[in-house]
């Protein structure tokens, strides 16, 4: 082979190799275009899901807060509700002390009426303390308070209490207060003191 054949032969092979080395540029060029174009759609696709995250997570919280506006709400209800009643029950029974107080002064009234009602001679003063008496007892129940029966009455431990049992004369007599040593009271539906009896047994 000549040398001129040999530059000729050089010549295309270099030729060759150059446009095979710019394909390869031109083809890795191209797939990095391509990545290119397919990273954004990944980006995108990933914003989507951060959004969507954020936007769950956002919910969650809304629905956790008025769940708990919804219990406070409902617990100052409870709050004032309570308060109310509290208040109502104090201005109802606020005097319950007092009352309970003058109980024995109410009580030897009674005792005085009793002794009275056995003398002949003091007949006429009766008269004047039973009206004193009626009057005490009318304003008494005027602020709620309320003599608790027992005359025939079943004994009932919520209303009296057996300070002594006796034996009683008939059958229908039995768990019956047949005799009350002490009056008991109700002030507005409450007791303040149980009425002290005897029980037939």
């Amino acid at each position: 082979m000549s040398e001129k054949d040999k530059e000729i032969l050089e010549d295309a092979v270099n030729e060759n190799v150059g446009t095979n080395d710019e394909n390869a540029q031109e083809s890795t060029e191209q797939e990095n275009a391509g990545e290119e174009n397919v990273e954004p759609e990944n980006s995108e696709l990933t914003n989507e899901e951060r959004v969507q995250k954020e936007l769950d997570e956002a919910n969650e919280k809304i629905a956790m807060l008025e769940d708990r506006y919804l219990r406070q709400i409902a617990e100052f209800d409870n709050y004032r509700k309570r308060t109310m009643k509290e208040k109502a029950e104090l201005i109802k029974n606020g005097g319950e002390r007092t009352i309970e107080a003058i109980l024995p002064v109410l009580d030897d009234f009674e005792r005085a009426l009793d002794n009275m009602a056995k003398d002949e001679n003091a007949a006429e003063a009766m008269k004047g303390v039973e009206l004193i008496y009626n009057k005490f007892i009318g304003i008494l129940k005027q602020n709620g308070l309320q003599k608790i029966e027992t005359e025939g009455a079943d004994f009932d431990t919520d209303y009296h209490e057996a300070i002594a049992m006796v034996p009683a004369f008939e059958e229908s007599q039995k768990g019956k207060v047949l005799d009350c040593i002490q009056s008991g009271y109700m002030l507005n539906e409450k007791v303040i003191r149980h009425a002290k009896v005897a029980v037939g047994e």
